[in-house]
């Protein structure tokens, strides 16, 4: 689930990062708001806007119900588990994203254009690969962000074994049921996972900064 919430995550970042980072327009200081604010906001509060948007009454939770017949849409399924850990790590992807694309220099920019290269192309050849570095930081801190989720997660996808019972709902399962050695070694999993991709994100920053 962390792994899909990251394939989307940098393909809707990596545009978005771009836009925000290089384009002055109306708005921009909002839709940076809306992006970020799941920062800040408690994690159930996340997954209970999320079942506005994809419960089975509302607009995505009925077109999911008319595409697939399933009676409550996408809550309790683990597309909805991905949605949940999408919403919380984006946020991480678009500001690390977003910082690596504002330090570029300006003139290698411009140069890209003297040499007839149109935007989409600069973006490609020149923005994005000299970005390399904050991108995949970025993706990695939502990556270690998408794999510790709970609140969200349990709003809209419940606690289903096998389905949608993700490792720290496991946690939470494990000891509730008193179930405490289970529930370290898990923790220990998790604890090990994330410390490895915090560290590779921190390598990846620093080379970010000294590129």
């Amino acid at each position: 689930m962390a792994a899909c919430a990251t394939v989307v995550t940098l393909l809707l970042g990596i545009p978005l990062s771009y836009v925000l980072a290089r384009k002055n327009f109306r708005g921009k200081e909002i839709i940076d708001l809306i992006v970020t604010i799941p920062m800040v906001l408690p994690p159930v509060v996340t997954g209970y806007i999320l079942i506005l948007l994809i419960g089975r009454n509302q607009l995505l939770g009925r077109i999911s119900f008319a595409l697939t017949g399933h009676r409550v849409g996408l809550m309790f399924t683990w597309y909805a588990a991905v949605i949940a850990a999408f919403a919380v790590s984006f946020p991480f992807m678009v500001k690390t994203a977003r910082a690596s694309m504002e330090m570029i220099d300006q003139e290698l920019i411009n140069a890209s254009y003297m040499l007839g290269r149109s935007e989409f192309q600069t973006a490609l050849r020149v923005v994005f690969p000299l970005s390399r570095g904050g991108i995949t930081a970025g993706a990695t801190l939502a990556f270690a962000r998408a794999i510790g989720e709970f609140g969200a997660t349990i709003m809209v996808a419940g606690n289903l074994v096998g389905k949608t019972n993700t490792m720290p709902l496991s946690i939470y399962s494990a000891t509730g049921d008193g179930n405490w050695s289970g529930a370290a070694w898990m923790v220990l999993a998790l604890v090990g996972l994330s410390g490895a991709v915090m560290y590779v994100s921190n390598r990846l920053s620093r080379k970010a900064k000294t590129a």
